[in-house]
């Protein structure tokens, strides 16, 4: 008999796609689009693995999986859960709460997860507990390289021909939220934008188009942050996911029809931080740790000058107030070294002198950012900077469903 799977996914397009593949791997599969009805579904259908996405509506996935594990039956029904790469916090609980598995929608293509399910359960039911001992084991589904490539290849293909009515709505929520009158307004609206980035950002990682995925990832994070804590939207962080929203648009422009082969792993990218004040500067790494970017930081900026003379960096972030030599003067003297004079700087200042500084020449810079940021706004316009900047040499290579 085949093995049970339950998929708890509001995302209708991506529970089909997981139910067909599913289905093709000799498994069982019914779908439910929220935590209300995933939990009926798990008594009545009585799965052997229960796929879970954190996010979904009447009850969340964090409030089903501590549902779940409160019943003694339950204990022990292996859980995977989809998360974001960068809610570590609902990532923790879902670990306390008991789930056996936790997976980011932005890396885990179909065929991953679907490996994942048969560490867990395997491809047939045990034998009974009175049968004798089986010598012959039951054989598995066997695995078509072709086929799952060329399944691959189908939804990276569909993924990017829904992906520019994706993003136009993307940027319709978002204009609709920077136009709001009231708070209670804006948020609903940035809630919508959410759901919307949410969907690309699982899209992306089943049909492997890994750097949307990665930055969707952050951006949706970032959004999640915003519309939970309204006091924080401010003309900053809409900058910054205006910002983002517009590069989706460009990544889609430059990602190509046919997944590349053999591409090699990028260089870590180089970044440096220059802010007098220690407390600044360790927000700022630490920020950029959340995406995974390292970076070297120094408080002179006669030092930093040394640095910006000597080796290339890929970004740079410069407080705009330091003694001596403020981050505007820096930015002019660095644009006349060869090895920076196209480097991203994005400047650091306060919130209360933002509007008129981004409404100024910025000396040479490409941004800014406001004191006091939000970690995941600086990690998510780090990372556009940085994936802009290692996409531009190879954009020509392979045809894109935007040229095509």
């Amino acid at each position: 008999m085949n093995k049970k799977i339950l998929l708890i996914e509001d995302d209708q397009l991506v529970a089909n796609i997981y139910r067909n593949k599913f289905c093709c791997d000799n498994f069982d599969v019914e779908v439910a689009h929220d935590g209300a009805a995933g939990f009926d579904a798990i008594l009545t259908f009585k799965p052997n693995v229960v796929i879970l996405d954190l996010m979904l509506p009447t009850i969340t996935g964090l409030d089903l999986l501590k549902k779940i594990r409160a019943q003694e039956e339950l204990k022990q029904l292996p859980v995977i859960v989809f998360s974001n790469t960068y809610l570590s916090n609902m990532v923790q609980e879902a670990w306390k709460a008991g789930a056996t598995k936790c997976l980011s929608k932005a890396s885990c293509t179909p065929k991953q997860v679907i490996d994942v399910v048969r560490s867990l359960v395997g491809s047939s039911d045990p034998a009974p507990a009175s049968a004798p001992a089986r010598t012959v084991p039951t054989a598995a589904p066997v695995a078509d390289p072709e086929a799952d490539a060329a399944f691959q290849d189908d939804l990276r293909r569909s993924f990017l021909e829904a992906l520019p009515a994706c993003i136009a709505a993307c940027r319709a929520h978002l204009q609709s939220a920077i136009r709001s009158a009231s708070e209670e307004q804006r948020v609903k609206y940035l809630q919508e934008l959410y759901r919307r980035v949410h969907t690309i950002t699982g899209n992306a990682g089943m049909a492997g188009v890994v750097t949307i995925a990665q930055m969707t990832d952050a951006l949706e994070a970032l959004i999640k942050e915003l519309y939970e804590k309204p006091k924080n939207i401010n003309a900053s962080t809409l900058r910054t996911v205006a910002l983002t929203v517009d590069f989706l648009n460009l990544l889609f422009e430059r990602t190509p029809i046919a997944e590349p082969k053999l591409m090699p792993s990028p260089a870590k990218p180089n970044i440096l931080v220059v802010d007098d004040e220690a407390i600044s500067r360790r927000a700022i790494t630490y920020a950029l740790e959340k995406a995974k970017l390292a970076s070297s930081s120094v408080e002179n900026p006669e030092a930093a000058l040394t640095l910006l003379a000597e080796n290339k960096y890929d970004l740079v972030f410069l407080d705009v107030d330091m003694p001596g030599m403020n981050g505007f003067e820096l930015c002019t003297k660095l644009r006349g070294f060869q090895r920076n004079h196209a480097t991203p700087v994005v400047f650091v200042t306060g919130l209360t002198d933002f509007e008129s500084r981004a409404n100024s020449t910025m000396s040479g810079g490409n941004d800014l950012i406001a004191k006091p940021f939000l970690f995941m706004e600086l990690a998510v316009k780090a990372l556009v900077y940085v994936l802009r900047g290692r996409m531009a040499p190879a954009a020509k290579a392979t045809p894109t469903l935007a040229a095509a």
